[in-house]
């Protein structure tokens, strides 16, 4: 089990408080559905007919201090249509910003990975 706090710059953050600060930075990015898979169909059909486990908040963000810097991973339900590099190149850019200027440290890195996808409705 990973700590519940890191140690970044001489100050010790929660790592709920992290998550919160790149979930809300990347929700406001064009073309995020969710952080994790919370707003999707896919979820609740998962919930009652998958064997596997629906992505819990600790499991949306990761974060871990390497070298002196923050490496953020998060997981994004998508919608359709944006296309996936310009779409982790502007997730990157603001979770870094969102860090920079609430927490004041560097993103060492943003791993994003795209774990679902919304398309419209017909």
């Amino acid at each position: 089990m990973a700590e519940s706090e890191l140690t970044i710059s001489g100050i010790g953050v929660s790592r709920q408080v992290v998550s919160a600060i790149v979930s809300a930075a990347a929700e406001k990015v064009e073309g995020v559905a969710s952080v994790g898979q919370r707003a999707t169909a896919s979820n609740l059909v998962s919930v009652f007919f998958a064997t596997g486990q629906v992505a819990t908040d600790a499991e949306t963000v990761e974060a871990d201090v390497v070298d002196g810097g923050l490496r953020v991973t998060v997981h994004l339900t998508v919608l359709y249509g944006y296309p996936f590099t310009q779409l982790a190149a502007a997730v990157r850019e603001a979770v870094a910003q969102a860090v920079r200027e609430q927490m004041g440290v560097e993103v060492a890195a943003v791993d994003v990975c795209i774990d679902s996808i919304v398309f419209p409705k017909e």
